[in-house]
């Protein structure tokens, strides 16, 4: 039986899932992003200045990312070098992203996966908000025939959480988070000038000074959002693991794991707040980038399969046979890895970069009475957005503190040399992001951008191997063919980005 999703609702862009499914479970799976962009075209022959307000444009949601991304390449190329200030800008700029889109993913794009929405029709409180949903919610399912462009329903029908006051204190921090999401967007404005696309990112540092008063606007909205982590995130994501305890053993995928590594902790970037390292083969191993390569034997694109990115090319060829999807096949030697939160926290903590990290990851695992290896599942990887999310908000602050008002947060003018190459490789929300660079006669001969989804989303590649999505789906069950809810679980809990990894 062949079950298709198209689109995947509750992820950015634009995603079709095809599952085989024997005996109850999925045999097989193929994801395709069904949208192509180019990027790396419209780059070709602009102001390599251009890159890091163009890259930005590749997703609403994380163009911090692209923008510092961008950035790293350009400042390798052009031997830059942001002031410490520039740095610590860059990291709170990038925190504060970090943080609305992992309160994004749980609340608003994976929560409704295990919360059962139609419990707030039995909501007798006074919040207004509650009251609003409730009132909408007894609308809707009264109705005949639902609105589908409307929010929460209709939805999969499946087993949703049972407990009422788990499901409206799920429901009231749904509403929360909203606000807290605006609270960051906040935070990011107030030294990267706008949210989304940050007007302050430029290649040696950030445009923006830093202030006393700016440091204290950031740091009440800070103060908050770590509230609102502490006391509602965390427990409501050991509360879906609890509920949910078959999620620690679905959705693998393939245990290898790759971190760039981000927030850098010094202005050689030599010591990060999370390390780089390839997790495979049960230890951690050093990040070796020119083992990066893709394939494109099952992508519509004609471009040479096997070529590291700094060699790739973008030619879009839409009627290649054999090919399933407008995403490439990013592979580390060879290997399919996967990237992202997950892969970021058990580098980290099996490389003993970050006690704190370790002790807030041990003390979870115990709370659930759980193995290190469960982490390999959709309950690891919500499970470590939220604890990365804590470290990311505690990080914030010390930040803050490092900060030097009135000193320089951007380098010293350079020159754009007539021909150069550079790399900027970092961690997105969403996991490994790298940007590689080529400038001939003062502009931008080439451009390859390798985002999170790229990696996650893959297709097969040219030996066949199924991309880390493609791998976690098979051996899910599937209760009912019109309602795959636990396959979307298993999508969702990577919060794929195909805005990004079509480009």
């Amino acid at each position: 039986m062949r079950i298709k999703i198209d689109p995947v609702t509750r992820i950015e862009g634009h995603l079709s899932v095809s599952l085989e499914v024997e005996d109850g479970k999925v045999a097989a799976a193929y994801c395709a992003g069904t949208m192509f962009r180019g990027f790396e075209l419209i780059l070709r022959g602009r102001d390599p200045l251009d890159a890091t307000q163009i890259t930005q444009r590749i997703c609403g949601v994380c163009p911090v990312s692209h923008g510092i991304a961008a950035s790293l390449a350009l400042e390798e190329a052009l031997g830059a070098q942001p002031s410490e200030n520039g740095r610590l800008l860059r990291n709170l700029i990038l925190g504060a992203n970090y943080i609305q889109s992992h309160i994004l993913h749980f609340y608003h794009l994976s929560a409704l996966d295990f919360v059962d929405i139609t419990a707030v029709a039995a909501y007798t409180g006074r919040d207004p908000l509650l009251v609003a949903v409730r009132d909408w919610v007894k609308a809707q399912l009264t109705r005949k025939v639902i609105n589908p462009a409307a929010p929460f329903l209709p939805r999969y029908d499946g087993d949703y959480i049972k407990d009422p006051d788990i499901n409206i204190g799920a429901i009231h921090h749904y509403l929360q988070a909203l606000q807290m999401r605006s609270l960051a967007h906040e935070m990011l404005a107030i030294f990267g000038g706008k949210a989304p696309h940050v007007a302050a990112l430029v290649a040696g540092g950030v445009t923006a000074t830093a202030t006393v008063d700016k440091i204290e606007a950031y740091r009440s909205r800070l103060s908050e959002l770590r509230t609102f982590i502490d006391e509602a995130y965390i427990p409501d994501v050991v509360a879906v693991a609890k509920a949910y305890p078959q999620y620690a053993a679905l959705g693998r995928g393939p245990s290898t794991l790759l971190s760039y590594g981000v927030f850098p902790q010094d202005s050689q970037g030599s010591s990060k707040l999370l390390v780089p390292g390839v997790y495979a083969d049960g230890q951690v191993q050093p990040l070796d980038a020119s083992r990066i390569s893709q394939d494109t034997g099952h992508s519509w694109f004609s471009s040479a399969s096997g070529a590291h990115p700094t060699n790739g090319r973008t030619d879009p060829a839409p009627a290649k046979a054999d090919a399933y999807s407008w995403v490439k096949a990013p592979r580390y030697d060879g290997a399919v890895v996967e990237v992202g939160p997950l892969a970021r926290v058990v580098v980290t903590h099996l490389s003993g970069a970050n006690p704190s990290l370790s002790a807030l990851l041990t003390g979870a695992l115990t709370e659930l009475s759980l193995p290190l290896d469960a982490v390999f599942s959709v309950l690891g990887r919500h499970l470590a957005r939220a604890l990365e999310c804590k470290l990311v908000a505690e990080a914030c602050d010390s930040w803050l503190e490092a900060l030097q008002p009135g000193q320089p947060s951007v380098s010293p003018a350079y020159v754009i040399p007539q021909s150069a190459n550079g790399a900027g490789l970092m961690e997105a929300p969403r996991g490994a992001l790298g940007h590689w660079v080529s400038i001939a006669n003062q502009v931008i001969e080439h451009y390859e951008c390798v985002v999170p989804t790229t990696w996650n989303c893959s297709p097969r590649d040219d030996r066949g191997q199924p991309g880390a999505i493609e791998q976690a789906l098979v051996g899910v069950p599937v209760a009912d063919k019109e309602n795959p809810l636990e396959a979307m679980r298993v999508v969702r809990s990577f919060d794929p980005c195909l805005a990004c990894a079509v480009h």
